[in-house]
């Protein structure tokens, strides 16, 4: 008898640990795991949620920001557009007194399928002392075309560094242009 009953106790006690491990692997383990889950997505939510209460404080800023680059940005015909490009550059040549090497401007689409856009690649290259690039350079600067400075090189002519060569990249943004069929 003493035996039966030690095989009916170890049997509760196999039973008891196989439950156990079950409930512990079919129940805590996924109940557990749903429950970071949830609080990672609370994170999520939260950080959204000040996110977009950060956009709404900054509301005015924003719109006020978007209606100057719309104002600003570049014609929607292509012409116009460089036209536009080369008057803002002889206004920098003239008020810097900096001399005209080149300028290589290059139409691109815009990469995003959701908003109709292209920009204006344009590369140009100028030679002149320091005082005239850093009069050019205030000058795109302040200038309140749409222009983004993508990169700027100066490099020096001569031994002493008084001529200097700039070389500068800008992107000027077109909003809404013509359907491809009407661009030249």
């Amino acid at each position: 008898m003493e035996t039966k009953q030690r095989q009916k106790i170890l049997m509760i006690i196999v039973a008891v640990g196989a439950v156990l491990f079950l409930g512990d692997n079919v129940v805590v383990e996924p109940l557990i795991a749903g429950w970071k889950a949830r609080a990672d997505h609370n994170q999520q939510l939260r950080a959204q949620l000040e996110n977009g209460q950060k956009m709404l404080q900054r509301e005015f800023y924003l719109h006020s920001r978007w209606a100057s680059m719309a104002t600003n940005a570049l014609p929607s015909d292509q012409s116009a557009a460089e036209a536009e490009l080369f008057k803002a550059f002889d206004r920098w040549e003239r008020a810097s007194g900096i001399t005209r090497v080149s300028i290589k401007p290059q139409w691109k689409q815009g990469d995003d399928d959701k908003y109709n856009y292209m920009t204006l690649e344009c590369r140009a290259d100028y030679n002149g002392d320091i005082e005239k690039v850093k009069q050019f350079l205030y000058e795109v600067e302040k200038d309140p075309i749409g222009l983004k400075v993508e990169n700027v090189e100066i490099s020096s002519r001569d031994d002493n560094g008084q001529q200097l060569s700039l070389g500068l990249q800008l992107t000027g943004l077109q909003l809404n242009p013509p359907p491809a069929s009407q661009q030249p």
